[in-house]
């Protein structure tokens, strides 16, 4: 008698057919924890960059006397002091350059940490400089070198930091988590404006002997080390390497990769950022300037002044991001660069002419906060996105660096408007190039915010 036939299994006690997932553009969704530790990383790193890179705009205007001696010519006080500031833009490229490439190559964390240690240990040891009266011209050269050091590890910084960040962020909330990450940057800036204001209603900054000229400023720098050291040990214990999916596959020199596989990318990147930098140093270095000497706002006035600009601009940010998520980036940054040759340019324009003192400036202040510097919106989402896994630290640290090398000769450029304009009029003329460079940028990128970081075929027009 033979074996009855093994029974047919009801179609309900079939196993079923895997189902993938579908993709979301990362694969971080089980774990919401890495996600938010990414994204906090990512905004206190941005935070701290930014703390450490305004520092020398702010705080050491009104002591200017510690660094340098007072018979040197008015023209020759400006170019030093653009040079502490200029220093530090340009060794972020650099830095850019050697930590890309090892966070693309060893990891996004391990680099970070380096970055983050080096800048912390800078800063400190330049809130230990002697002044002019002990060393002579030593002084400001040193605090020029050590800015431009300091550059290098803030380049390395938010180059590994920020494509880490974007790298766990979710596809539909990358322009507002990029957003609120960048919107620390004027945040850092009003941060170090308050405690300023604060370090001069208590202490005297008049005279080489003044409290505030021989140590007072050197408060906030010591608060930079203190920030970057509560960095490092949050990246330490907090933050997670992305998913080898995600970073892409190794290649032993990322930099000769981007350039020779994707140069329209990167030049396209360049046009954008040169524009956004340009803009940048028009707010963040000029305008102080000439709100004191043209609109003879006093110290404290001035740093008021440009704590409402940057709260504006910092407060703008997030909407800016949710714009370019709706919009696309392409089309947000076509028209927020004419926003910046029309809006921004024109708003310190009247402000410039107006005369109406201290009252006018915090008005148009918030104009120019809003319309000069609000590309950084969602520039960490539209930069991560632009560049395949296995070169996007690379990319976007040098994409977002190496444009700041011209616009920091900004005092250059201004020098040659004399004669043909007022020298608080020619800084409106750049930020009209500004918002052009701006436009162009945008137009000539394609649109990025439906990219998915896990996979490169989703990249467009990167050739």
């Amino acid at each position: 008698m033979s074996a009855p036939p093994p029974a047919t299994p009801s179609p309900a006690a079939q196993p079923r057919p895997a189902v993938p997932e579908p993709r979301t553009g990362a694969p971080h969704s089980p774990d919401l924890a890495k996600v938010r530790a990414a994204v906090r990383g990512g905004t206190l790193a941005y935070f701290v960059d930014q703390f450490d890179i305004y520092l020398p705009i702010v705080v050491l205007a009104p002591a200017t006397a510690y660094f340098q001696a007072a018979n040197l010519s008015l023209s020759t006080t400006a170019l030093l002091s653009s040079l502490v500031f200029a220093s530090t833009l340009i060794g972020r490229p650099l830095g850019a350059v050697i930590f890309g490439h090892f966070a693309d190559t060893v990891g996004r964390k391990r680099t970070t940490l380096v970055a983050v240690g080096g800048f912390g240990v800078i800063t400190l040891v330049t809130a230990c400089l002697p002044g002019q009266e002990t060393i002579g011209m030593w002084s400001v050269g040193l605090l020029i070198a050590l800015r431009f050091v300091d550059g290098i590890f803030l380049g390395g910084e938010y180059t590994t930091a920020v494509p880490l960040a974007m790298e766990w962020s979710p596809k539909h909330k990358r322009g507002l988590y990029a957003s609120i990450i960048t919107s620390t940057s004027p945040a850092a800036y009003a941060v170090i404006a308050a405690i300023t204001l604060a370090l001069l209603a208590f202490m005297p900054s008049a005279g080489l002997h003044s409290a505030y000229v021989q140590w007072g400023w050197r408060v906030p720098f010591l608060a930079g080390a203190v920030l970057a050291a509560v960095l490092f040990r949050y990246y330490l214990k907090q933050v997670h390497e992305p998913p080898s999916e995600l970073t892409g596959e190794k290649h032993k020199l990322p930099l000769v990769r981007l350039v020779s596989r994707y140069p329209k990318a990167l030049a396209q990147v360049f046009v954008l950022m040169t524009g956004t930098w340009l803009a940048t140093n028009m707010e963040a270095a000029v305008t102080p300037a000439q709100l004191k000497s043209h609109l003879l706002l006093s110290s404290s006035q001035v740093t008021l002044t440009m704590l409402v600009i940057n709260a504006a601009a910092a407060l703008s940010y997030p909407l800016l991001g949710i714009l370019s998520q709706r919009i696309g980036r392409r089309r947000f940054y076509i028209g927020y660069g004419l926003a910046v040759a029309v809006i921004g340019a024109g708003s310190y324009t009247l402000l410039m002419v107006s005369r109406g003192g201290f009252g006018a400036a915090l008005g148009w202040g918030v104009l120019i906060g809003v319309f000069t510097v609000g590309t950084f919106g969602p520039i960490a989402a539209y930069l991560t996105e632009r560049f395949p896994a296995s070169i996007r630290s690379t990319g976007y640290g040098v994409g977002y660096s190496l444009a700041l090398i011209a616009p920091a000769f900004y005092q250059f450029y201004l020098q040659q408007f004399d004669g043909v304009m007022p020298a608080h009029l020619a800084p409106g003329v750049l930020i009209v190039l500004a918002g052009v460079l701006i436009c162009v940028g945008g137009f000539l990128g394609p649109e990025t915010k439906d990219v998915d970081m896990d996979d490169d075929s989703t990249i467009p027009a990167l050739s």
